[in-house]
């Protein structure tokens, strides 16, 4: 690895002054970052530590019921938080996908968020929760959804001298469930082939109200689904919809072949997990639909 600079910073403002000095780089966990550079994947003449900034080592509630889970959070302390676990359950589960157990207690999920591969685990739940990316800069600090930070394989829509500071997720809704899969060909410890992520809300009267549909690894960001979110809307959920709608997220993914499985396997299993991600939410809502 070539020597690089460390610092450590107690304060946003003092990471973004750092951030203007030539080729540096923001580390949240490190998990992603230090294994690249050592690959020289990725170069830094400064490593800027973000652990030691309170802001983004925390959880916290929001007075509209949400939360705001701060940048450098571990994967450990979201995975563990009671109000994540009980209101979030999808969030806690599929961070505690990111690597082995001791990553986990590095391993951020804004780092998840930011190292920008289409496979991350820890992002189809977050955006089908609605969830959003604060940003601070040197111009200042502002707030977009969490999908529009993606611009391609190892890229955001960051600009220069700028970090997300939160992943801000808004109370949860009545009537509503997420649920995240993925498929990997070993049970720990490796890259999905495809995952999604799913979100419905019902209706007083039982049918689906809203869907939301997040895929992973079919494509070069965490992809929407919006040909199945549509027909999932305004129809009761039974088991001949929901498997409409995986094969429809299937035709909405769009996969490449590579080495760890074809572009028309991937579609495959999106058709798969979507519809048994889809029946886990009606299950967490107390409707009895089989899964395929």
């Amino acid at each position: 690895m070539i020597p690089f600079k460390y610092e450590c910073p107690d304060s946003v403002e003092g990471a973004i002054s750092l951030l203007r000095q030539g080729n540096a780089r923001v580390l949240a966990g490190g998990t992603d970052l230090i294994p690249q550079m050592r690959e020289g994947r990725r170069s830094a003449e400064l490593v800027i530590d973000l652990k030691r900034i309170p802001e983004l080592t925390t959880i916290s509630e929001l007075t509209d019921g949400g939360l705001a889970i701060g940048a450098a959070v571990s994967a450990t302390k979201i995975a563990s938080h009671p109000r994540i676990a009980s209101a979030y359950p999808a969030v806690a589960a599929s961070v505690r996908l990111i690597g082995s157990l001791q990553v986990q207690t590095r391993a951020s999920l804004g780092g998840n968020i930011c190292n920008a591969a289409p496979s991350a685990d820890g992002v189809p739940a977050v955006i089908c929760h609605k969830a959003r990316a604060r940003i601070a800069g040197p111009e200042g600090r502002r707030e977009i959804a969490l999908e529009e930070i993606f611009a391609g394989p190892g890229r955001t829509t960051l600009g220069p001298g700028e970090i997300l500071t939160a992943i801000v997720l808004p109370a949860p809704e009545p009537c509503s469930a997420a649920h995240y899969l993925r498929f990997t060909p070993r049970r720990e410890m490796d890259i999905a082939v495809a995952g999604a992520g799913t979100w419905i809300k019902l209706d007083e009267n039982g049918a689906i109200a809203e869907a939301r549909i997040t895929l992973a690894s079919v494509g070069p960001t965490p992809l929407r689904a919006p040909s199945a979110e549509a027909r999932l809307i305004g129809e009761k959920p039974i088991q001949s919809l929901i498997e409409e709608a995986g094969r429809l997220a299937a035709g909405d993914a769009r996969p490449i072949s590579d080495t760890r499985g074809s572009a028309e396997y991937r579609r495959t299993l999106v058709s798969v997990l979507t519809a048994r991600a889809l029946a886990a939410c009606c299950g967490s809502l107390g409707l009895e639909v089989e899964a395929p």
